[in-house]
């Protein structure tokens, strides 16, 4: 449980970064996609880690479904009436399907509003720099929450404010 704690403060970090410098110097939907990646990474840590807790507390069983929907899902069961993780397990599979788009449309790459498009479902989900900056601090809130909840030593982020660089 520790360890999937302290690999999603790792990954978020690497987010941190790759929001805050690399797209201010880089923007392209390549990093924009690689951003995702590791945001969907660090959700997987964070997954891991409360389907720990819960098995602990005996509120799943101990064997763990091996994947990634069928955590989710489970999670989904365990705490209905929390909004918060209904909340960020939705966004997870979002992020999900936006790595997995295959009719993926660059728009303004090398621009600040560089934008990546794609149809998912039917409906035109578009990722820009203030987009996915917002899923970031929604996920870094998430990491709080599940540490407060798990009564884990809030590990320190890079930044503590919201305001971005560009």
């Amino acid at each position: 449980m520790m360890q999937s704690l302290h690999s999603a403060v790792e990954e978020l970090k690497r987010v941190d970064h790759q929001i805050y410098v690399s797209l201010k110097y880089t923007r392209t939907v390549d990093v924009i996609q690689n951003i995702l990646n590791r945001m969907v990474d660090g959700y997987s840590y964070l997954i891991d880690a409360l389907l720990k807790h819960a098995a602990k507390e005996k509120k799943v069983p101990d064997e763990i479904p091996g994947s990634a929907i069928e955590k989710a899902d489970l999670l989904k069961e365990t705490y209905p009436d929390d909004t918060v993780i209904q909340d960020n397990i939705e966004l997870y599979l979002l992020l999900r399907k936006l790595l997995r788009a295959k009719n993926v449309e660059r728009e303004q790459e090398y621009r600040r509003h560089v934008t990546m498009k794609t149809i998912i479902e039917g409906r035109e989900e578009i990722v820009n720099i203030d987009i996915i900056t917002n899923y970031y601090l929604f996920q870094r809130d998430f990491l709080s929450y599940i540490q407060t909840l798990l009564g884990v030593k809030n590990e320190s982020m890079i930044r503590d404010d919201d305001t971005p660089y560009f």
